[in-house]
Parts: structure tokens; sequence; C-alpha cells
């Protein structure tokens, strides 16, 4: 088995090596290790391998926190030590900015959230003959991880894998697969079984006993979307003081810590707007974190979460409108009529809107995104239209993965 020098951090947490004037790719490597690695084959002209033996560790290297670091796909880089990594991940947006044409830009410094935070997961569940599987799955594999700890979720979600495990053992049936999405809110843990089976009265009756006996909110069944199953009482989640019911599936930002640092990063940047445009507005957790005194119109595609945010809202200056934005954009004649534009894209990001805004007159606007590479090519869109950026801080919510969610400010 060939041995190689690391001397880099790639874009999704591998150390990059040369191996014969080509670079590989080592998962859990970082630079300075010296490795013995197995090839598992290429992609896009670059070697895939796998660490074999760590002959020698770079200085920035530290002991992982997790038993299952290593094997679990959940986390990458927890052997990285904390100076190098918050390197790393302020290096993920300077590098996607200097990519298309952008590296004068100043990328400030990363807010991190802490450990033992994330809110919000979505498990992998297999039945197999000695029992029930359930985890996240390995790095570049299907294969499930049995989870008996983690360090990124919340204490709450954690204590509920055990009996969780134990309930699909009755429910799945032999080689049955299922994933489990599990979020905390502020009066239960809400959890969507994500199966297309239907369910029998004995199941049903299981999955009621299951929710009181773990006090959940809420339990819901099937997919593509979740059917609620029982709702003890309705999964709430207070945005910026406003308490929001949402629906079954909602999307929410994966930890509070990250969500408060992004809202204040956002919150600054409309201090002065009057009238605030939220794109992809989701539950409203940037609607809601503009100025009191603003007038807001939150827009996005899912109407389970416009209409949650439309009830939560009663009262305030806020309206909300129902629309598939990657299909019908905002139009540069609409966001006219606003002082501040916010947008919150998929990790696709949103570059028809990204358009329709450089050819507006709007003033300002406030990107987030949760992909520095999308986020990039959107940003060079805005600034080809006039715009400069101002402003751009990362947000390290995703601990210990390659994940970085950032806030960036636009003026013209």
């Amino acid at each position: 088995m060939p041995e190689v020098e690391i001397s880099a951090l790639g874009a999704r947490g591998d150390g990059i090596g040369d191996l014969d004037g080509r670079p590989v790719y080592v998962p859990y490597t970082l630079p300075g290790d010296r490795a013995r690695i197995r090839i598992d084959g290429e992609r896009q002209g670059a070697v895939q391998a796998r660490l074999e033996a760590l002959l020698a560790a770079g200085t920035d290297r530290v002991d992982a926190v997790c038993a299952h670091f290593g094997t679990c796909g959940g986390c990458l880089l927890q052997h990285v030590g904390a100076a190098a990594y918050r390197r790393w991940k302020t290096g993920l947006v300077a590098d996607a900015l200097a990519r298309r044409g952008l590296g004068d830009v100043a990328v400030g410094g990363l807010v991190t959230t802490p450990p033992a935070g994330r809110r919000r997961a979505r498990f992998a569940a297999l039945r197999r003959a000695g029992g029930v599987v359930f985890g996240f799955n390995e790095r570049r594999g299907r294969r499930i991880v049995d989870l008996g700890e983690c360090h990124v979720l919340r204490p709450a979600i954690v204590d509920l894998l055990p009996p969780l495990r134990h309930l699909l053992g009755d429910l799945l049936p032999a080689g049955g697969a299922v994933d489990v999405q599990v979020t905390e809110t502020d009066t239960g843990l809400d959890v969507w079984l994500c199966a297309d089976r239907p369910l029998d009265l004995a199941a049903l009756e299981a999955l009621g006993a299951f929710a009181e006996a773990r006090d959940l909110a809420r339990l819901s069944w099937g997919a593509p979307s979740p059917e609620p199953v029982i709702v003890r009482r309705p999964p709430v989640v207070a945005l910026s003081g406003v308490e929001v019911a949402i629906p079954p599936g909602a999307f929410l930002q994966a930890s509070r810590a990250g969500e408060t640092a992004l809202c204040g990063l956002v919150g600054a940047a409309l201090a002065a707007g009057r009238r605030v445009l939220d794109l992809f507005s989701g539950c409203g957790t940037f609607a809601l974190a503009a100025p009191a005194a603003a007038w807001v119109t939150a827009v996005d595609a899912d109407a389970g979460m416009v209409a949650a945010l439309a009830a939560a809202a009663r009262g305030r200056r806020l309206a909300v409108e129902c629309r598939d934005l990657r299909r019908r954009p905002s139009p540069a004649a609409e966001l006219d009529g606003f002082d501040a534009v916010v947008f919150d894209p998929p990790r696709a990001g949103a570059r028809e809107q990204a358009g329709a805004i450089a050819r507006s007159r709007v003033p300002a606007v406030v990107a987030v995104s949760c992909n520095p590479a999308t986020f990039a090519r959107d940003a060079r869109i805005l600034r080809d239209g006039g715009y400069r950026l101002d402003k751009v801080t990362p947000v390290d919510q995703f601990l210990w993965s390659q994940h970085l969610e950032l806030v960036a400010v636009f003026t013209r």
C-alpha cells in the first residue's frame, strides 16, 4: 500500500496528498500527516483513498471526542485542532469567492456554536436479524453506523435513540428500512418516521403508546410527506420571540445558537429598512428578525410553513405569499418597491433570483447561504449587476463537518 504526505485540507474535509503527480484525497487526515493508504478509485481525475495507518501525525492533530469518529459520516474533522479548524472553515468561504473572482472581499471571523446543540437530524434505520441498526451513514457509503453516542446532537435527541431502535424493531419487517427525522422544539420532540408503507391498527396503537411513553409533542408517519399519527401538543418554536407552531417536516436552522447568530447578523443589516422582502422565508426565521417597525413580505414555496408563519404573525406588519421562487423568481419590478431583500435559498442557491435582484434598484441585499460555492456564484451575479459585497460572516453551526452557513451584506 502506498504512503503519502498530506499537505492540505480539501473543501469536503478530506486531507489532500500527492501520489505520482496526482492529487489523492484521504478522509480523516490533515496537513503534516504521513499516512499509509488504500486506493478506492478515482473521481473527476483525483484518486480517492482511505486511511489504513497513520505513520506520523501533523502538529494540528488532536484526539477525537466520539467513539464513532472515523466510521460515522456525520463528523469529518474532530481530529483537527481548534485554530486550524477555524482557519479551514473560514477558508471555505474565501476560496469559493476567489474562484469567482471575488478574492478582494474580506471574510469576517468565524462565529462558532457549541457542541451538543443540533436540534434537527435525519437518521437511517434498518432491521437486521440481530436487531435494528440506527444512526448515520458511513463516509462515502450506505452502511449505517449504529449510534451509541453523539457529541453534536441535543441530549434529548440522543436519549430518544435507544427507545426508537426498540420501537422500529417491532414495526419494521425483516430487512425493512426507514428514515427518521427528529426535531427538538420548545414544546417537545417532533418525530417523523419517513416510510411509504400503510399502517395497520396494531402499528397505530404502538406509535400512540410510544408517543405517550416518551412524552413526544407529535409523531408522524409517511413518505414523501408526513401525516401526523398523534399530536399531543403543537410543536412550537419561538423565532425572535414569536411562537410559531411548525408543520411536520418543517425546516429550521440546525441549532438554536446558530439561529441566534444568523438572526443577529441579518437583523443588524436590516436595521434601516422599512420595507423588507424575505425570499425563501420558511417559517419566518428572518422575517420575524426584521425591525419591529418594518413592513415585511415573506415568500416561500412550502404552503405549510407559509401558513404557520401567517398564523403566528397575526397583528404584525407582515404579509405572506406562497410561491415557488425557483420557477417564478420575484422580478426586478417587484423588488424595486423594497428597501431591503433577504434571500436564504437551499444548497443549490438562487441563480435566477440573484439575476432578478441584480437588475433591480433595491439598495440593500442580505444573502444567507449554507453552501459557499453556490453563494459565490450568486454573489458574482450581484457584483456584476452593480452591488458591492460589503461583509461576509461565516457561522459554524454544523460542527466538525464540511458544511457552513454564512451571512453576506450587499449594497448599491
